[in-house]
C-alpha cells in the first residue's frame, strides 16, 4: 500500500487493439497501482494479466462514476495510488473519468497520465486531410434539436474534425454529416484500427454513407476535412483607391499605402496605382 501523501490519480492510456501498442511506463503503473478502475473489469482483467499483474480492479463507468467519486477521491487523500484506465484508447477523451479528474484537482491531489494510444490522433495521422488544425467532436448527438445544432456548427467548421462513430449508427452519422456538409466533403473512416483487420475507407462523405449502408463492423473513428475558405470577391477600383487614401491619411505615403493595400487585398499593385489615377486622387 502506497504510504499517505503518495497517493495520486494515474490516467494511463491503452491499447485500442494491438497489445504490443502498451506503453513499458503503462505497464509498471498497472502493476504498481493499489486499484484499478476499469470500464469492464473482464477486459482489462486481460489487459492486467498480460503485463503479470494481480492489482485488484472497480468497474467505473458512466453508470457509477457519480457515485463513486467521492469514495475515490478519500482513497486517493488516503495515500493510495489508483489508475484510471478504459476500455481502449487514451482514457476521460469521449470515455469515463473526467469526473474524478476534475474532483482530484479540485481537492488539490496529484493527477498524472501515462500517454499512450489514442484512436483520434491515429486516425487523423493517416487520413491523409490537414493535420495542423483540428477538432476532436466526439459522438454525434443522438437525436433531437441536440444533433441538428451540431451538424449546423460542424458544416462552417474550418479545421478538420475528428469524430467517433458507433457501428450500429455509422450509416445515420454519415447520411446526416453528408447532407449538411455536402456528399463531396473529403473524409477517411478508420475501422478496427491497429488490429488484424484494419481499413481506412477515403472519399467523400456521400461514398461513404453509401459503404456505411452495407454495414460497417468494428470500432469505427471518421476524420473529416474542414470547409473550404469562402472565395473573395475581388475590391473594387473605388474600394483600392479608398483604402490608399485612408493609408495616406493615417501617415503613409503614397508609394507605400499603395504597396500596403495591394498586399491585403491581392491584386498586383500597378492595378491599385491605376486605382489611384481613375479615382483623381
Amino acid at each position: 500500500m502506497t504510504s499517505p501523501g503518495n497517493g495520486a490519480l494515474v490516467v494511463v492510456a491503452t491499447p485500442i487493439g494491438n497489445l504490443g501498442d502498451l506503453p513499458p511506463r503503462a505497464a509498471e503503473a498497472l502493476r504498481d497501482a493499489d486499484l484499478v478502475l476499469a470500464e469492464d473489469t473482464r477486459r482489462t482483467g486481460k489487459l492486467l494479466a498480460h503485463v503479470g499483474s494481480d492489482t485488484p480492479q472497480l468497474s467505473y463507468h458512466e453508470h457509477n462514476e457519480r457515485e463513486r467519486t467521492e469514495e475515490l477521491v478519500a482513497r486517493i487523500r488516503s495515500g493510495e495510488r489508483i489508475v484510471l484506465v478504459s476500455d481502449a484508447g487514451t482514457p476521460v477523451v469521449s470515455d469515463p473519468g473526467y469526473r474524478l479528474v476534475e474532483a482530484c484537482v479540485a481537492a488539490g491531489l496529484h493527477v498524472e497520465a501515462v500517454p499512450g494510444p489514442s484512436a483520434a490522433l491515429y486516425a487523423l495521422t493517416v487520413s491523409g486531410l490537414p493535420t495542423d488544425r483540428f477538432t476532436f467532436e466526439g459522438f454525434l448527438p443522438r437525436k433531437g434539436t441536440a444533433r441538428r445544432l451540431r451538424l449546423e456548427e460542424l458544416a462552417t467548421e474550418r479545421r478538420t474534425m475528428v469524430l467517433f462513430v458507433s457501428p450500429h449508427r455509422a450509416a445515420a452519422d454519415l447520411r446526416d454529416l453528408a447532407a449538411a456538409l455536402g456528399p463531396s466533403r473529403p473524409a477517411a473512416l478508420g475501422r478496427e484500427l491497429t488490429k488484424l483487420h484494419e481499413q481506412v475507407l477515403r472519399g467523400g462523405l456521400g461514398e461513404l454513407s453509401d459503404r456505411a449502408g452495407d454495414g460497417l463492423r468494428g470500432e469505427l473513428t471518421l476524420v473529416v476535412a474542414g470547409a473550404p475558405e469562402p472565395e473573395r470577391s475581388a475590391p473594387g477600383e473605388g474600394e483600392l483607391a479608398e483604402a490608399v487614401a485612408a493609408g495616406v491619411a493615417a501617415g503613409a505615403t503614397k508609394k507605400e499605402a499603395i504597396a500596403d493595400v495591394a498586399a491585403r487585398a491581392g491584386v498586383p499593385k500597378r492595378d491599385v496605382y491605376q486605382a489611384v489615377l481613375d479615382a483623381g486622387s
